[in-house]
């Protein structure tokens, strides 16, 4: 029987990110403050990252159709809070498969029990081929997330 990943929810992970666990917490997971792109009112998402070269790469399990990634289509300025800084950024969307799957094999690299496990939760092998990531890629979406300058 194949079992579905399901993510704690959002309050409570908030909730520990801005709290006395966000030194640790802030290792995997980033607090993303979209505009919304309806209300226009702030909404805050707990998402895993990767830092890259001072820029912080996020996925969206549900591809364009997130409301975090929508938000951001229509407003690419965000606020980002990693461990306890807080920094504006500028959202830059990815829907290229070939660069999902290289974000996915390098999320693989550092954390491979974790993201094994995810992929493994989604019908793939735990040491996917670069093909078979390409090819889940394509439903996947993505955004880099580049700090603006102080």
């Amino acid at each position: 029987m194949k079992m579905k990943f399901r993510s704690p929810p959002n309050k409570r992970v908030i909730a520990l990110c801005q709290g006395p666990f966000a030194p640790i917490l802030g290792r995997l997971i980033l607090l993303l403050t979209t505009t919304g792109r309806k209300s226009g009112f702030p909404r805050t998402t707990p998402l895993q990252y990767e830092e890259v070269d001072g820029c912080f790469y996020i996925g969206s399990a549900r591809g364009t159709e997130a409301d975090w990634f929508r938000n951001i289509l229509s407003n690419p300025h965000v606020e980002v809070q990693v461990k306890n800084r807080r920094f504006q950024a500028i959202a830059e969307p990815v829907t290229d498969p070939l660069r999902i799957a290289d974000f996915l094999q390098l999320r693989l690299q550092r954390h491979p029990w974790m993201v094994g496990g995810i992929l493994a939760s989604e019908g793939l092998p735990r040491k996917p081929t670069q093909k078979q990531l390409e090819t889940y890629a394509v439903r996947l979406a993505m955004v880099i997330l580049r700090p603006e300058d102080p």
